[in-house]
């Protein structure tokens, strides 16, 4: 069992930059592969990026390659994710999630999530 908390939203200028955090804990924080989620108003949620349990991969939406950044602090159990060149479109409620996957491929299954973060980005 793993519980998420995500933070670093905010509101930031077209052309901006933010960088959201996931902190993990629990008995098993340490064996999941985690994913980054965003749901805009009126829209469905969708996959943002996504990062394997042994860090060796990473994997993005096309909306996003070469702005966004996923990574992880092992020590602390923390994933992030690095936001550059914000446009208005990335508005949305970013979710940190969890898969309960530890073997090299991509994860799919994500079994728990975080509360959600505001991400506003004005034009």
């Amino acid at each position: 069992q793993v519980q998420l908390v995500e933070s670093g939203g905010g509101l930031v200028q077209a052309g901006g930059s933010l960088r959201l955090s996931c902190a993990a804990s629990g008995r098993t924080a340490s064996s999941y592969a985690m994913g980054w989620f965003r749901q805009a108003p009126g829209k469905e949620r969708e996959f943002v990026a996504a990062l394997t349990w042994s860090g060796r991969s990473t994997y993005y939406a096309d909306s996003v390659k070469g702005r966004f950044t996923i990574s992880k602090d092992n020590a602390n159990n923390t994933v992030y994710l690095q936001m550059n060149s914000l446009k208005p479109e990335d508005t949305a409620v970013y979710y940190c999630a969890a898969d309960p996957y530890t073997g090299p491929a991509r994860p799919t299954t994500y079994d728990y999530w975080g509360q959600g973060t505001q991400v506003t980005v004005s034009s």
